[in-house]
């Protein structure tokens, strides 16, 4: 076993020992303690076990510690949540939202990662002015994560009937999954309300009130889940988004700290600011972070998008 794990091995341990001895004192622990304790439970069993196992299963019960005792490293974290909303420009900025959304569509499909629609909203000509969904493979926020601020497009817009360029806004949000351990979320804090879902789904979808909103009271933050056919299942979708976007801030926070210390790191353009351009007219896509631009638009919006993502994991 490498010494790095072995030291955090070794820590998990001893706060497991320490916890025990608080059993008999206590049967009134706060919810995150409890957790904590069932983890380390299981920590310290797989510990006895790896001390008698062979080689190869101690290769086994090594990997299951790296997910126990390293949960929030960000190549980890195999699900994330993508929302994409119209900026500026009006109808062509929906259009323009939905072109992202199945250009990420398709770049999922290339990587064999699962694509779910939580929640949408479009307007009559088919964009969106708001989408988000849940994507699942490996690595997926850690491809991602770079993606995320404000996408601009200049073109001709087909509805244009004097050959108008136009120039458009989206935001790209990528936020990583958060664990319940992870964001503890009061009851109190918030506030449910439940509605009937529109949109397909048959005669059951108008009749009962399946759609979830949440509000979030210390931060106002509103959450919408309408798509699966229970609440229950529509609630748990929506608790999802809200420890995500919860954990998403908590991160930046972290990165912003970081930052200040480093002075210098790729991709930490503030959200509110422009990170790309999509320019069809001169067939190209600019990233401004790092002053780096890629021919070939359509074949990009097609879901290529291996070099521009790698040119940013790579940094």
């Amino acid at each position: 076993m490498n010494p790095e794990l072995q030291k955090k091995l070794d820590e998990a341990i001893r706060e497991y020992d320490s916890f025990e001895m608080e059993v008999a004192e206590s049967f009134k622990w706060p919810r995150e303690k409890i957790v904590r304790f069932g983890e380390l439970s299981k920590i310290k069993t797989l510990a006895e076990e790896y001390k008698k196992a062979d080689e190869a299963r101690k290769k086994s019960i090594e990997e299951k510690f790296k997910l126990i005792l390293n949960p929030s490293a960000d190549s980890e974290r195999n699900k994330a949540i993508l929302e994409i909303r119209a900026g500026a420009g009006g109808d062509e900025a929906a259009l323009f939202a939905a072109d992202l959304f199945r250009m990420y569509q398709a770049y999922s499909a290339k990587q064999n990662w699962a694509f779910m629609v939580l929640d949408e909203s479009k307007n009559d000509l088919g964009g969106y002015k708001e989408i988000v969904a849940e994507l699942r493979g490996k690595s997926v926020y850690d491809a991602l994560k770079y993606e995320s601020g404000v996408h601009r497009i200049q073109r001709v817009p087909a509805t244009e009937k004097s050959g108008r360029i136009h120039t458009s806004t989206a935001s790209v949000a990528v936020l990583p999954v958060a664990e319940e351990k992870e964001i503890e979320i009061k009851d109190s804090d918030l506030e449910i309300s439940f509605s009937r879902a529109g949109g397909p789904g048959g005669q059951n979808v108008n009749k009962v009130e399946t759609a979830v909103r949440l509000l979030y009271k210390p931060t106002g933050l509103v959450i919408s889940s309408r798509t699966e056919r229970s609440q229950q299942a529509n609630r748990e979708r929506a608790m999802e988004i809200l420890r995500s976007k919860l954990l998403d801030e908590k991160l930046r926070k972290e990165e912003e700290a970081l930052r200040k210390e480093r002075k210098e790191q790729i991709g930490t353009a503030d959200r509110s600011e422009k990170i790309r351009t999509y320019n069809f007219l001169q067939d190209r896509v600019t990233d401004h972070r790092i002053n780096k631009s890629w021919h070939n638009i359509q074949n990009i919006m097609s879901g290529n998008l291996d070099h521009i993502v790698d040119e940013f994991r790579k940094g």
